[in-house]
Parts: structure tokens; sequence; C-alpha cells
């Protein structure tokens, strides 16, 4: 067995270039001693000549005779010195056919003999845990039933190293080995010695004075190794990663009114053992600005500037914001092509004020180079339809060209989430004044599916059946189906939604759902059903309305002896199918807003239903929610306010399926239907549900002091509300009044690798004598 000594891609190389030394070496020093002994009196000092009249050629099995002639470059006859003849041997040798040459003069006859490099039978990695074969296998240039090459074979070594480093596996060695078998056939056999991840042991900066270590880390990619460094993948070192870091460094600060922050440097240093890394980020800050003046001016006969300054957002006084200002621009640019005024360009021109750390801003209206766009070409989406990628830009072809729209589009498509990665740009089209735009896509997995255990507040522990597919069948549809059984309840749903109906910003959907409860948490079995097809699109840049129709039907049954009479006379109505319709206005700046430290939502629902069954209603909810970081963004503060109604239309009485209920989702501190209207006078004291209830929520999350890495952050909480009101009180028997209800509390926030965990510690500070409470809750931590 033949083989390369050496680990690593330095160490591979090494190995190859020793081979062809030795070679060369050795056919130079054969060439040498026959010159030398072709005489035994001593030389005169002058070149020697050879004059060959035949040239033998041993050892070819593939290569054609004239191929090596070519490169010897001796023509039979001829005169040639000792350096020509060196000079050919030479070239034999940097051809990369062969694995050995010698050249031997024997009088008037000149033999070459020659090893051919063997054929490749197999090609394989070996000792290779972390990194599958299949990931290789695409990537090696050495392949089965090729010429086996030296240098290709050592920028394999190195490929297979990149590999490693890529994932933060600096130690990884790599040694290249070949097997020799019959009919001059090796096996290449690459021997990985994987090593462990090189951990960043510690993160830190050098330069920062407005923002903490701590808040600057959670902002980067890159993460400091920690309790779960088993499971975290960004704790190793990646040197492409702390590039990216940069950039995110920059867009944090300048999105915060540092325009002239910058990355000085970083430096990267190996601990003592070399098995982790130290990361310094060398900042300079800056000082911050913010907006001063805002003027709009036109270059272009005939548009009216203070129709287009009417359009920008900017207010004198806050913060600079490069993407405030590029929201603003893109306000006036899509404005004027609403007026028809094509090839239009805001250009923002800044003025600093030092002395107040104001930027005065000039919105210039000019004119932009006509320029269209000629088509659009788009590759990569093996399963994606084009018309999905094309849905996200705003132009078509021979549309004016508009760098912005352009470059919102690319960000769209990103954002669709069916790419691992998504580049666009522009070409010169076939003539000065067209461009070719360039989608380039790479698709990433889009489905899943899963099976394992649940838990719930409401429902307890369960087996829960799940399949999601976010690009159904390339078409960007939505699509999902799922089952969970738990200690009381069992129910299935269905859901589908295309997002591009009728091929306009129209999102259509529907869903379907069946549930059932038994006893294990209330004195009554429930069986609902129900179907719901519905339409929703944008109004604005932050708001969107839904419309939606619906079929349901609920049956409450086996009402046990001892509950409320309520609950009896609700279960005697018997099965009730009914209709009804809704619409649904959401107002979002959590996701598109221009205040990186601040975010609204406000969501209004309202429906009418029953239309069939005994009982017509009208129910209404509301919630609105506002999050604002302070303290450098070391302190997160959110607040909640939610609410409902609900209202007989034909004087009916609501069932206990129809009113609303209050957990520990709601109102912390309560379990699960632990608090509102409950039939005292029942032996079973049911909790009945109210058609009213309101709550507010008010917290604060924190850093603990702990290292960043370990994901772990405190809160505080502080909750009131109320759910009150009943059509039928049963004589006066049951109180329904708004009785407030309060609790404060404590959280623990946990960042796992199988998501954010929260638990709450709560204490109850007003209830009624007959509310229910939960003190400790383990639940998943909604994000804002």
């Amino acid at each position: 067995m033949a083989f390369f000594e050496g680990s690593g891609s330095a160490a591979g190389t090494s190995a190859f270039r020793t081979l062809k030394g030795l070679a060369s070496s050795s056919g130079l020093a054969i060439l040498l001693a026959i010159s030398g002994g072709a005489a035994t009196t001593p030389m005169p000092a002058h070149a020697q000549a050879y004059t060959f009249t035949k040239v033998e050629i041993e050892g070819t099995q593939r290569i054609e005779a004239a191929t090596i002639l070519s490169y010897l470059g001796i023509a039979q006859g001829e005169a040639v010195s000792a350096a020509q003849l060196n000079d050919g041997y030479q070239r034999l040798v940097g051809s990369g056919l062969f694995e050995d040459v010698q050249i031997t003069p024997r009088g008037n006859v000149l033999v070459v003999k020659v090893r051919e490099h063997p054929t490749i039978n197999v090609v394989s990695v070996e000792g290779n845990r972390k990194v599958k074969d299949e990931v290789f296998t695409p990537l090696l240039k050495s392949q089965p039933r090729q010429v086996f090459n030296p240098a290709t074979a050592e920028q394999d070594v190195q490929t297979i190293v990149e590999v490693y480093q890529a994932q933060g596996r600096l130690a990884a060695r790599v040694t290249p080995k070949i097997i020799r078998r019959a009919n001059n056939r090796v096996d290449l056999v690459f021997e990985v010695i994987e090593g462990k991840n090189t951990e960043i042991e510690r993160l830190s900066f050098v330069g920062n004075r407005k923002f903490s270590d701590a808040r600057l880390r959670r902002v980067l990619e890159t993460k400091q190794a920690g309790i779960l460094r088993a499971l975290i993948q960004r704790d190793s070192y990646v040197p492409e990663r702390i590039e990216f870091d940069k950039q995110v460094l920059k867009d944090f600060y300048q999105t915060r009114g540092y325009v002239d922050f910058r990355t000085t440097g970083v430096t990267s240093e190996f601990s003592r053992e070399r098995d982790a890394f130290f990361i310094t980020f060398q900042v300079q800050e800056g000082l911050q600005y913010r907006f001063g003046e805002i003027t709009t001016l036109s270059e272009v006969e005939g548009v009216d500037p203070e129709e287009f300054h009417a359009a920008q957002n900017i207010k004198s006084g806050n913060v600079f914001s490069p993407a405030q200002l590029d929201n603003a621009i893109g306000r006036m640019e899509r404005l004027a092509i609403r007026n028809g005024l094509d090839f239009i360009r805001v250009d923002p021109r800044v003025t600093r004020d030092e002395r107040n750390q104001l930027l005065n801003i000039e919105l210039v209206l000019t004119r932009g180079p006509r320029i269209i766009v000629e088509r659009i070409d788009i590759e990569g989406n093996a399963t994606t339809l084009d018309r999905v990628v094309r849905d996200q830009f705003r132009v078509v072809e021979g549309d004016p060209f508009n760098p912005r729209e352009i470059r919102e589009a690319s960000e769209r498509v990103r954002a669709l989430g069916f790419f691992a990665d998504a580049q666009v740009d522009a070409r010169p089209g076939s003539a000065p004044d067209q461009v070719v735009i360039d989608v380039d896509v790479e698709e990433a997995p889009t489905g899943s599916l899963s099976l394992g255990g649940v838990y719930s507040l409401e429902n307890g522990f369960g087996l829960n059946l799940a399949f999601t597919e976010r690009n159904f069948l390339g078409r960007g549809q939505y699509l999902s189906a799922s089952f969970q059984n738990s200690d009381d309840s069992l129910s299935f749903s269905f859901k589908f939604a295309e997002p591009a109906f009728l091929g306009r910003d129209l999102e259509f959907g529907f869903e379907t759902y069946y549930q059932s409860t038994d006893q294990a948490s209330s004195f009554y079995n429930t069986r609902s059903l129900a179907f719901r097809p519905s339409i929703a699109f944008p109004i604005n840049e932050y708001s969107r309305l839904g419309l939606r129709v619906y079929a349901d039907g609920t049956d409450i049954t086996d009402v046990n002896a001892d509950s409320s009479v309520l609950l009896q006379n609700d279960g005697a109505r018997g099965r009730q199918i009914g209709g009804g319709f809704g619409l649904s206005y959401s107002y979002d700046t959590r996701r598109t807003g221009l205040d990186p430290n601040r975010g609204f939502l406000i969501q209004l629902d309202g429906d009418i239903g029953g239309l069939g069954a005994d009982y017509q209603y009208a129910r209404a909810t509301a919630l609105a929610q506002a999050q604002t970081r302070v303290w450098n963004d070391q302190v997160t503060l959110l607040a909640t306010v939610e609410g409902g109604v609900l209202s007989s239309l034909n004087g009916a009485s609501s069932r206990v399926t129809d009113r609303f209920r209050m957990g520990p989702s709601k109102l912390r501190g309560f379990a699960t239907n632990g608090l509102g209207p409950r039939d005292l006078t029942a032996t079973n004291e049911d909790t009945l549900g109210g058609n009213m209830f309101a709550v507010a929520r008010l917290e604060a999350q924190f850093p603990l002091g702990l290292p960043e890495e370990y994901g772990i952050t405190g809160g505080l909480f502080a909750d009131a509300g109320s759910l009150w009101g009943l059509d039928d009180t049963l004589g006066g028997t049951i109180d329904d009044s708004a009785h407030l209800r309060s609790s404060i509390g404590a959280s623990i926030f946990w960042d796992t690798p199988v998501g954010p965990l929260r638990f709450n510690y709560s204490k109850v500070l007003a209830k009624e004598n007959y509310d229910e409470e939960n003190n400790f809750e383990l639940t998943i931590s909604a994000q804002f």
C-alpha cells in the first residue's frame, strides 16, 4: 500500500509535493549520472551534446507515444545539450500525466520510461462522523474512473478542511491515502480526524460606552460558549461569521443615530490549550445624531415639492435612522409613480450640524436616467414556480427601472423563507437603455413533519402529530394538518392559504377543525366542528384587513347531574349548527416599523354568528400591545390591554361554549377556568364563563447578570382584569359582577434550543373566595 504522510491541508500539500520532488530529483540524478559515466576520461570544459537516432518509450498504457514526444521536444537526429534534455524531462514531469519519469541515454538511443498515474477505482472519506458523505461527494474533484492526479487530490484535501472550518472545527486533520489495486487502479481514501469544535470562550468589545458588552453580544450572530455548547453551533469560531457580525454591529449603531460608527479591528486569539478563541471587537461609536431640518426641493419642471414633502414621514428631533430616511424616499418615489411621473428619483442631501448633533436633510426631486427593465431572469428554483418569485416584484418587463424597488423586491424574496440564499442583481441589457434583472436563488426545505409529546396549561400532556408545508407544490401556498390528543381533549385541524389569490396581493385561505372534550377538567362533554374560508389584504404599509364567513356546530352532552342548572339547560338545547361572518383589522409596526426600540400592535375582530341556530350573537374583541426598550436597550417594557364582549341579537341566552374563558394565558396567577362567574349553589361549583372580559398586563424583561450565552434573563409582571356578565343568573343566585382580580410575579426566560421557555411565579393580590389560583407556570414564551 502506497500512502502520503501528513495531516490537514498543509500536510497534504507537503505530501504531494514531496512525491513530485522525489521523482524530479531521481530523474535528474540518473541523467547526470549517465552523463558523467558516458566516458572514463575527464570531460572537457564544454557543454555535453547528444544526438539520438531513436527514442524508445516504455511503460505507456493510455497515453500515445506522440504525446510524450511532443512534451519531450527532441527531434530525431538533432543535437541536443544536457540542459535541453533536462528541460524535456521537466516538461514530462510537469504535464501531470505520469507518476514517475526516467530518461536514460543509451548511445544513440534515448530510453524514456514512464509510469502513468493510476485510474481511481473508489473515492471515500473515512472517519467523518459530524459531516455526512453526501456533503463531500459533490465537492470533491477526484472522481471514480478518472485518472488520479496528486494536484487534484491536494485540492480535495483543502476542500474537506474548509468544510470543517465552516463548522468551527479548525483542528480537523485530513490525510490522503492511496491503496494500490490490480490493473493500475487505486482506491483514494481521505482519512479524517475531525477534532472538537473550536469554541469562542470570550466575546468582548473595546471602545463601547453607550452600549454594554452584554447588549452588543445579543446583536451578534456569533455567541460565546455556554452550558448548552453541545447543542448551540453559533459558539464555534467561523471567520466568515465574524465579517457578518461587523456589518450587524454597524447596522445596530447606525439605526440608533451613530452615523460615524465603525469597527476598527477584530482580534482573534487562541487559548493556551488551543481549543478556544478569544474574540475582541475594537469599535468607535462616535456621536449620536438626530434629524434636523427636513426640506423638499424639485429640480423637475412642473413637479410640486410640497405634495411630495407631505408624503415623507420624518419628524425633526427624532434619532437619525437610515431606515427611516430610506422609507421616506420610497414613499416619495411611489407617489411619483402613482402620479404618472416615471424616472423620478429622490436625492437626499445631508448637511451636518456637528455643534447641535443634527443632520439637516434636503430631499431633492430629480430626473433619473431613462432605463427600462428588459426582462427578469430567475434561476435556481428547482421547486418554486417562477410566478411565486415574480409576485415579489412590483415591476414587470417594460417598466421603468427603479433600483430601490429592485432592492425591496430582493428583500421580499428572502423574506418568503423558501430559499437558503437569494441574490438579485441588475446587469446591462441588449441596449444601453435597458437592464436585465437576474434572480439567483437556492432552494431550502419548507416542510416539516413532527411527532411528539406536548404540554399546555389548558389541556395538560398529550400526543401531537403535525405536518406543515410553507411552499406547497412550489406555489407559495401554506398547508398544515395537525392531530392532538391530550388528557381531556381530542382535536384535528386543517389549514390552507394562497397568498397571491387571482394573481393579486390577496390572501385566500380556509380552515376546518374538529374538537372534542371530556369531563377531565369540566363536568360535561363537548363536540365542535367548524369550516372557515377567509380573505385578507393590506390596506397600507402597516394595516391589514380580513373578511371571513364560517359554519360551525357545537354539541354539549353528558352534563353531570350535580352541575349548575345553567349548564344543564345548555345541554338540553341540543346540537346547535349555524353560520356567521366577521372581519379582522390589524395595525402592526413590530416587524416593519422604523424605530428598532418600539413596536405597536392593534387587533380588532368582530363577528356575527349563530345564524340558523337558536342563538344569534355579536362578538367583538380588541387587543393593543406596545413595546419599548429603555436603559440603553437593556430593559424591555411590554404593555398589553385586551378585552371582549358577547351580546345576544335575538334575546336568547349564550351557551358556555360561546362565552369567554379566562386562564393563565390572559391573567397570570389563576388556574384554567379559575375565575369568573361561578354557580356556588351547585355541588360542582361550575365555572360558567362570561359575556365580557377585560385585562391589562404589564411586564419588564431584563438581564440577570448571568453570561448571556446561557440565554437566561429575568422579568417582573403585574396583571389585572375581570370576567363577568351572564344572560341568565338563575334569579340572582349567580354573581356575575365585574370583580377585579390582580396578581404580580416574577419570570425566568430561558432561550433553549428546543424553544423559548418561560417560568412564572405569581402572587395573587385580589380575588374572590371561589377563584382558583395557579402560582407556578411553565409555558412557551410568546415573542412580541
